[in-house]
């Protein structure tokens, strides 16, 4: 039976599908020794023979599917061009694996891995519209202004951010040494169904309100919980199929 051939790589582990898309315009396909470049491209996984940067692939028997605590300091990427610490350092497994969205290099928390292209759209795609809970220490108090612009939407540079949810945790007084002063250090939740890069810090910015540290705590149903930073674990079959119904 025939499939798109970008389907076939992310069933292979290779990437995600939207990954995959990619890496065929760029010409790092062949099926059946010839470069491919179409994305309407349809293979036939029993006959026909697909390599990827020159070496072929299969589908993966055993799919493979992990929470991860990302540490700040890595790159959610499978390779990184600057040599940097990526988090399939982390979760070295013989699986070919990569990350279910991305999580900024200072950022930690929850991330997904996983070699099943099929599920990584119920994650990401737009429409899903998936809630994804973070806990952020920054800068300064949060006025009741701040949290009505921040709840409605704010400009962060040419895209105005959808609805978000936002609540004060704690607030607490702290020296600055490099204002040799005391300030207000603010603990906040932050719930947003978007994933635009570095969204949240720069949210904050806009309001004046600089990002210390932003961890991620949950996606959807799926929760964090105790995991320590640095730590992975397989998901339970009740996350599995939470994954599989959204």
């Amino acid at each position: 039976m025939e499939e798109r051939l970008q389907k076939y790589m992310a069933q292979c582990g290779v990437a995600s599908r939207r990954k995959c898309e990619e890496i065929i315009l760029e010409g790092k396909v062949k099926v059946n020794g010839v470069v491919v470049k179409e994305l309407g491209t349809k293979i036939d996984p029993e006959k026909d023979t697909v390599e990827f940067n020159d070496k072929i692939i299969k589908i993966e028997e055993k799919k493979v599917y992990i929470m991860l605590n990302k540490p700040e300091g890595y790159i959610t990427s499978a390779k990184d061009e600057k040599g940097r610490k990526t988090v399939l350092d982390i979760v070295n497994i013989d699986e070919r694996i990569y990350p279910i969205g991305r999580l900024d290099y200072d950022s930690s928390g929850l991330l997904l891995l996983t070699n099943d292209g099929s599920i990584y759209n119920n994650i990401i795609h737009p429409r899903v519209a998936i809630k994804k809970k973070y806990i952020a220490e920054c800068r300064g108090k949060f006025t009741e202004s701040d949290l009505k612009k921040f709840k409605s939407g704010i400009d962060i540079g040419g895209y105005v951010t959808a609805e978000a949810e936002i609540d004060v945790i704690s607030e607490e007084k702290s020296f600055n040494s490099r204002k040799n002063s005391n300030e207000i250090i603010s603990t906040v939740e932050i719930s947003i169904h978007e994933g635009k890069n570095r969204q949240i810090r720069k949210m904050c910015a806009s309001l004046n309100h600089e990002v210390i540290s932003l961890k991620r705590v949950s996606i959807g149903n799926i929760k964090l919980g105790y995991l320590k930073k640095g730590q992975w674990r397989n998901l339970t079959s009740e996350e599995l199929n939470y994954i599989k119904s959204l």
